[in-house]
């Protein structure tokens, strides 16, 4: 899940573009991208659209992010979208880990009314649009078992501190907005959920995008957000292992098999531990859940 790409639920126009983008997730807002007085179509047409699309393209993944649980209006788009089984749902503005805990009851419910396997609907969540849900990054560690993956989000986190700029002259982040990308993804990993980077909002600025995911793949994120199509391939080509990484995972593999799976193993001079293997692992399972190795491809490891 490398590319996730939000499109706005009440736009019948850009759904039926979004499904011509090779993005891994299509994330149906009906959230920021909706004003108030568009939300009840926004959900009827979220919910057509994924009737519409059932079956068909079964490599893109569509979720929903739904309201917040402040808002008022998220049992309203849980009983309208889940009746047309969404493969996820989003949760904006998690304040802990007991918010996607709650959201799994509810989700329990609505998967019985509608007739879907229970635990089917997985769950996503951004966990740092406030201060208090910055401070709570640490809490989601076996909260769901629906938990997929935990993304951060700077927009609504400088409204709710009062920041008056989230980068600096040089377009790196604030240490604040730093420190909550930096602890969405130890709580990310924490929880064994997929760390997933936020949007990167100059769109039309590609190389700024492609330096940003470059850092976000250098770190251990797994995917980032986008909001627009174009953003798509550069977020795939950098989120996508390289050849040679693969290669080498595999080969750090079989090593520590061939050797009885020990602690330490001695591979091409280099001496490499069981956390060597660990991100050896990690990287194979990320490419498997692309579908197959041809998509990895040629650039610098």
């Amino acid at each position: 899940m490398r590319s996730w790409l939000f499109v706005p639920g009440d736009s019948e126009k850009k759904l039926a573009k979004s499904r011509t983008s090779d993005a891994d997730v299509l994330l149906i807002d009906l959230e920021d991208s909706v004003a108030l007085d568009n939300k009840k179509d926004a959900r009827s047409i979220t919910s057509e659209f994924l009737k519409g699309s059932s079956g068909k393209a079964p490599s893109q993944s569509i979720w929903v992010r739904v309201n917040s649980f402040d808002s008022g209006l998220l049992e309203d788009d849980l009983t309208e979208v889940m009746a047309a089984k969404p493969c996820g749902i989003l949760l904006p503005k998690a304040e802990s880990g007991k918010d996607v805990t709650h959201l799994g009851v509810r989700l329990r419910v609505h998967e019985a009314i509608n007739a879907i396997d229970e635990g089917k609907t997985r769950i996503a969540a951004i966990i740092t649009e406030t201060a208090t849900a910055t401070l709570n990054t640490g809490t989601y560690k076996d909260c769901s078992n629906r938990l997929t993956a935990l993304a951060w989000g700077a927009e609504d986190l400088s409204a709710d501190i009062g920041a008056l700029e989230k980068r600096n002259v040089d377009g790196s982040y604030r240490d604040v907005f730093r420190y909550a990308r930096t602890m969405t993804l130890l709580g990310a990993v924490s929880a064994g959920a997929v760390p997933i980077d936020t949007v990167y909002t100059d769109f039309r600025n590609l190389d700024g995008l492609r330096r940003e995911c470059e850092e976000a793949v250098s770190d251990g994120f797994i995917g980032k957000m986008a909001i627009h199509p174009a953003q798509v391939p550069v977020i795939n080509e950098v989120f996508t292992p390289s050849n040679a990484a693969v290669a080498r995972a595999r080969v750090i593999v079989s090593a520590f098999e061939k050797a009885g799976n020990p602690g330490v193993i001695g591979l091409d001079g280099e001496m490499l531990d069981r956390p060597h293997l660990r991100r050896a692992e990690t990287l194979l399972a990320q490419i498997r859940s692309l579908g197959s190795t041809q998509t990895t491809i040629s650039r610098a490891t």
